[in-house]
C-alpha cells in the first residue's frame, strides 16, 4: 500500500506558474513509477507528466515545454512544475503510484487558471 499526499494547488492567472507535490510513503525506489494526471469536468482523467524509478520521464504533447516532473529521492516527494499556465490547465490533478499491478491515487489537488 502506498500513500500520496498532495500539495501545491490553487488559483493562477494565465501565464503564471504553480508548483505541486506529492509525497509517498515508501522510499520512491519501492516504487515502479509515479506520476500527475489531471481531470477536467465533464473529462476523462488524462496522464500529465510520470517518472518511473529509473528517472526515466514521459510528458503529455499538451503540455510539453511548460510542465516538467521532477523528484526528490531523500523526501520521497515528486513535484510537477507548471509555467505559462492556461485556462484549459484547470483541472483536478491526482498523484499516481505504480506499484506492481496496482495504482494508488492521491485525494487530488485543484488547479484553477483564471484572470
Amino acid at each position: 500500500q502506498v500513500q500520496l499526499v498532495e500539495s501545491g494547488g490553487g488559483l493562477a492567472q494565465p501565464g503564471g506558474s504553480l508548483r505541486l507535490s506529492c509525497a509517498a510513503s515508501l522510499r520512491i525506489f519501492s516504487i515502479d513509477a509515479m506520476g500527475w494526471y489531471r481531470q477536467a469536468p465533464g473529462k476523462q482523467r488524462e496522464l500529465v507528466a510520470r517518472i518511473t524509478n529509473f528517472g526515466n520521464t514521459n510528458i503529455a504533447d499538451s503540455v510539453k515545454g511548460r510542465f516538467t516532473i521532477s523528484r526528490d529521492i531523500a523526501k520521497s516527494t515528486v513535484y510537477l512544475h507548471m509555467i505559462s499556465l492556461k485556462p484549459e490547465d484547470t483541472a483536478m490533478y491526482y498523484c499516481s503510484a505504480e506499484r506492481g499491478s496496482s495504482t494508488y491515487w492521491g485525494q487530488g489537488t485543484q488547479v484553477t487558471v483564471s484572470s
